[in-house]
């Protein structure tokens, strides 16, 4: 990708928007950046506890590093077992060949914070009235407040007919994976090459960047148009939402971009199973008709099939009883939090935030990077024997990759309205740009690893 900043640089002022304006536009980001990190050293609290965090990453990571920036004398323990930290929004990258796989990880060990405890394991059981976290080798890990940012179970299982360890077999591929980005790319180019047709599905639980299964078919198209071979393929995308996006100011530009790229869009429908051996897709259209609910299975014949799996929170948080109960996020267990303070609604000593955090808005980096500093207050409220009063509106962001440089960035609150975020509040984010392109290759990895694991971004 080298020279591809200044080529790109050259297009934005073919598209009419100014080399030097676009650059004052990241300067200005970027002082914003510093004035937000002068306000990370300008709060403090001597406020005590031990504190526990279990996961570690976005969520995890981000909030120890703000924690101990504001705490006179941190006790922080944080439990996770892996080796390395992904930036996880660049796996569709690594599936459309942008970024190669050794750019979107670093050691663990080189992004947990200095002065937290770090045990390298898994965790078993979480008991909210003994306060007590138990390990998978067994340790028991006492609290005084605790921070719950797993992430997502990933339930591979769920899809009858493939496992995370099959992932490639049958040409089935899936981008929530590290390895499974990789195999989707190189399958991705043998397709452009071969032809055939392509099926593109979601899943009907939420998860974690819910623009991805969208990203990697539009990216599909885009690489076959640019290498002559898209009246090869035949693409088409299935929903199990009632909508292809429920953001109505970004929607009327996506269904526009599916219709002019000849994909067709397919509502209502669930991936039961599939037949890697047959290369076939089992579906259920889930339709209700009056007060009943009406299954109707069908099979679809693929050549590249790409899915994502269902989602929940991690075992142990429903057998915790961590989990809401009641409501359209019972079935997966997210976790019982004020959807403002995210505060545990049954333990006012837990918070909650990041991917497995049962509140009504997606599961992006971009909400976590928001959450990170009201949930850190909130907390420090709490240990204060305060009221949390830091309210989190329900930010989040999805950049929708449209091609090969351009992503339609989607900015949204809990009400599902446009937030504009500077510098982009100055474009027209109803439609793709070049801009959000830049920002989405270029500066997000970036911030990711030094500024929100950091604690500072």
């Amino acid at each position: 990708m080298k020279h591809e900043l200044e080529e790109q640089l050259e297009e934005l002022e073919r598209q009419g928007i100014s080399r030097r304006h676009f650059l004052k536009i990241l300067t200005a980001a970027g002082i914003i950046t510093a004035v937000g990190t002068q306000k990370v050293h300008a709060f403090s609290s001597d406020a005590k506890g031990k504190i526990v965090v279990i996961g570690g990453g976005a969520a995890g990571i981000s909030m120890a590093a703000r924690l101990m920036h504001w705490l006179d004398n941190p006790d922080i323990t944080l439990i996770d077992p892996s080796d390395r930290q992904y930036y996880q929004p660049g796996f569709t990258l690594i599936a459309s060949g942008v970024y190669q796989p050794e750019d979107v990880w670093k050691k663990q060990e080189n992004c947990i914070p200095d002065g937290v405890k770090w045990i390298k394991d898994s965790v078993a059981a979480v008991d909210p009235v003994m306060n007590q976290v138990t390990t998978a080798n067994n340790e028991k890990i006492p609290y005084d407040f605790l921070v719950l940012t797993p992430g997502v179970q990933t339930n591979w299982e769920k899809v009858e007919g493939i496992t995370h360890d099959t992932l490639g077999a049958g040409n089935a591929h899936s981008i929530y994976d590290f390895e499974g980005a990789q195999k989707t790319w190189k399958a991705l180019q043998e397709f452009s090459k071969t032809g055939g047709r392509g099926i593109y599905t979601d899943t009907y639980t939420k998860h974690k960047c819910g623009g991805a299964p969208k990203k990697i078919c539009l990216l599909t198209e885009d690489y076959t148009r640019q290498h002559g071979t898209r009246d090869n393929v035949k693409l088409d995308y299935f929903t199990a939402a009632k909508e292809l996006y429920d953001i109505p100011f970004y929607t009327p530009r996506l269904l526009e971009i599916y219709k002019e790229r000849n994909i067709p869009i397919n509502l209502n429908v669930r991936v039961k199973g599939v037949d890697t051996a047959a290369k076939q897709v089992h579906f259920e259209k889930v339709e209700t008709v009056g007060e009943e609910k009406v299954i109707t299975p069908f099979v679809e014949d693929y050549d590249f099939f790409h899915f994502a799996p269902p989602m929940s929170a991690p075992d142990f948080v429903r057998e915790a009883g961590l989990g809401w109960t009641e409501g359209k996020l019972a079935a997966e267990a997210w976790v019982m939090v004020d959807k403002a303070t995210l505060v545990h609604k049954t333990y006012p000593n837990i918070v909650s935030l990041g991917d497995v955090a049962g509140i009504p808005t997606s599961k992006t980096s971009a909400a976590v990077r928001m959450q990170v500093p009201i949930a850190a207050k909130n907390l420090i409220s709490l240990m204060e024997g305060k009221e949390p009063v830091e309210k989190y509106n329900g930010y989040a962001a999805c950049p929708i990759v449209t091609d090969y440089g351009h992503v339609l960035l989607c900015e949204f609150d809990y009400d599902k309205k446009p937030v504009h975020s500077f510098p982009f509040s100055m474009l027209d984010t109803s439609k793709e740009q070049w801009a959000a392109w830049l920002l989405k290759v270029y500066m997000l990895k970036p911030m990711y690893f030094y500024g929100m694991l950091n604690g500072y971004a």
